[in-house]
């Protein structure tokens, strides 16, 4: 049964994070692909492509990619190589405190260059990536042309 774990599954967006993916045969090639849909409904994706070691392992943080967004080790590259569907689009949100990026894991067998609606991962789950910490407190700042927030630790 393959499985693919994010730890933690929830964390600051400046946190690393640690990707592993467990159940491989040994030697496969799979395809991990990461994907979130931001405020404006645009999605944002990157995928690379790993080789399982003896034990049917991928540790993105001890293996590199061969390929995909990115190649060699980048622990977090899933997450740093997001590029956006849609042409001149960047990701941003405006809700730093409600809401986290919701971003979702999923392992394929061999290469995948184009996954549709009609490709089954092997496995996949979701990670939340925050951009304020609990009890973190947002003041709105608006002083003559100054418009921003200050946030204040709890």
């Amino acid at each position: 049964m393959v499985e693919v774990t994010v730890t933690p599954r929830s964390s600051l967006a400046d946190r690393p994070v640690q990707v592993v993916v467990r159940g491989l045969a040994p030697s496969q090639l799979v395809t991990l692909r990461s994907w979130l849909t931001d405020e404006h409904g645009e999605r944002f994706q990157a995928r690379a492509f790993y080789r399982a070691d003896e034990a049917g392992e991928v540790d993105a943080g001890r293996h590199a990619a061969l390929g995909g967004n990115y190649t060699g080790v980048w622990p977090m590259g899933l997450f740093w190589f997001l590029q956006p569907d849609s042409l001149f689009r960047r990701l941003v949100t405006r809700d730093v405190a409600g809401s986290p990026f919701l971003v979702h894991l999923e392992v394929f067998d061999g290469l995948c260059l184009v996954t549709g609606p009609q490709d089954e991962p092997l496995a996949a789950c979701t990670a939340e990536r925050w951009y304020v910490g609990p009890g973190v407190q947002r003041v709105p700042v608006r002083e003559g042309r100054v418009r921003g927030a200050l946030l204040l630790p709890p």
